[in-house]
């Protein structure tokens, strides 16, 4: 499992003036009702009591409430293996395979548009044809993190690939969380021009669908490329955003989220971006620093603040 870096990302979106969307703690309704795919333990925390509001996903009829985080709420990520959070957290980030943190808003990390490099069997069998090739037929890779890219090309893979995706968001929900964090949304930035930015948002969508359908609020994972528009179609209702004052894009996600951004600076960055994050939003958005491979706490490279 690894966490995604926005620094292959170098192309900046410019803030759009008068997109700002101010959003609070809240729910928005949608429609259906959940459809847990198995019991993973119960429910590890409370759900907050919601509170009606609007977010870029909120539609017109609802059977379903959905929970967002709360707003400027002390964030930890923990994608790199759970642990108690300090008392002040109150948004918990974990892989789908952890259980949620007691007493916390839970997120729930999925590796929604790559292949986890220990699924990578379970890809290359049954689901071969989801996986994107190039015209020699070779698999397209993200090589740094050793991770084949998902093929959401067309409308028919799309599809396929929300029903493989959709049964670990229904698994999230039936583990107890409140959201759910689907990495990658950027692959088509990495993918060759063989996929497009519709393409992912579209898919996006499939996704937000499933996860609205289960109880369950859903991020947009970094991706500042997208604008109001792509984040209305797809469905976000909130923001993780990993480094985004170092590449200067913090804009491009409060422009549509307002204070509903959780920004995570690395410690491999140094410490001057994290210092000036919690200067220039600190007190409008929550802003944390964690080490790159966000370890738990007790391992002699963990580190972690917050504003």
């Amino acid at each position: 499992m690894s966490n995604k870096r926005t620094h292959r990302r170098r192309i900046l979106v410019a803030s759009a003036a008068g997109l700002v969307l101010l959003l609070g703690v809240g729910s928005y309704a949608t429609a259906s009702a959940a459809n847990p795919w198995r019991d993973r333990g119960g429910r590890g925390a409370e759900r907050p009591t919601p509170v009606q509001t609007t977010t870029p996903a909120a539609t017109a009829a609802a059977d379903t409430e959905v929970t967002l985080p709360p707003a400027n709420g002390q964030f930890d990520y923990q994608i790199g293996g759970a642990y108690t959070p300090v008392a002040a957290v109150k948004i918990v980030d974990r892989d789908r395979e952890a259980k949620p943190a007691s007493g916390k808003y839970n997120i729930c990390y999925v590796n929604a548009f790559q292949t986890q490099p220990s699924e990578a069997d379970f890809w290359t069998g049954s689901h071969d044809d989801l996986l994107l090739k190039t015209a020699d037929g070779d698999y397209v890779e993200d090589s740094e993190w050793g991770e084949f890219l998902l093929d959401t090309s067309t409308e028919a893979k799309r599809k396929a690939l929300a029903a493989v995706v959709g049964e670990w968001i229904d698994g999230c929900a039936a583990a107890g969380f409140d959201a759910v964090e689907p990495d990658n949304l950027d692959t088509y930035t990495r993918s060759d021009d063989l996929l497009s930015k519709d393409d992912n948002v579209a898919f996006a969508a499939l996704l937000a669908e499933r996860a609205h359908d289960a109880g369950l609020a859903i991020a947009q994972k970094n991706t500042a490329e997208l604008d109001q528009s792509d984040a209305k179609a797809a469905g976000f209702d909130f923001a993780i955003a990993e480094e985004c004052q170092v590449w200067k894009e913090c804009d491009a996600y409060t422009d549509i989220y307002g204070d509903q951004v959780y920004e995570i600076e690395y410690t491999d960055n140094g410490q001057a971006a994290y210092t000036k994050a919690c200067a220039s939003q600190g007190k409008e958005i929550s802003v944390i620093l964690r080490d790159r491979k966000v370890v738990p706490s007790g391992k002699s490279a963990y580190r972690y603040q917050s504003c």
